[in-house]
């Protein structure tokens, strides 16, 4: 079992910058690929950005040009650079772990280990 804890969640003013990190248990060169998500209030989970263990990458298209992810396999953490925030970014973020697919997906179905989450809070 892997286990998933995020960090770096906070309020910021829209136009800010945060930094998401997920410390994971197991190598996160082990799994095939990483993921954010986000919920917010009301509203279904969906994928904010993806990683394969090759490095391609994935990402919303509401997100696109602003966030970045990123994995330091050394520090078996998973980053999530937000930037240009806007007040509908507001959600819980979560990270995400795969060991069944070799592509950046945004398909939560085979992501089969979780976080807990961390707020982000965005105000206009």
């Amino acid at each position: 079992q892997v286990h998933l804890v995020e960090s770096g969640g906070g309020s910021v003013q829209s136009g800010g910058s945060l930094r998401l990190s997920c410390a994971a248990s197991a190598g996160t060169d082990t799994m095939y690929a990483m993921a954010w998500f986000r919920q917010a209030p009301g509203k279904e989970r969906e994928g904010v950005a993806a990683i394969a263990n090759d490095g391609n990458t994935r990402y919303a298209d509401s997100v696109k040009g602003r966030f970045t992810i990123s994995q330091d396999n050394a520090e078996n953490t998973l980053y999530l650079q937000m930037s240009s925030l806007k007040p509908e970014d507001t959600a819980i973020y979560y990270c995400a772990a795969s060991t069944i697919v070799l592509v950046p997906t945004l398909f939560a179905r085979v992501y089969k280990h979780w976080g807990q989450g961390t707020q982000v809070t965005v105000s206009s």
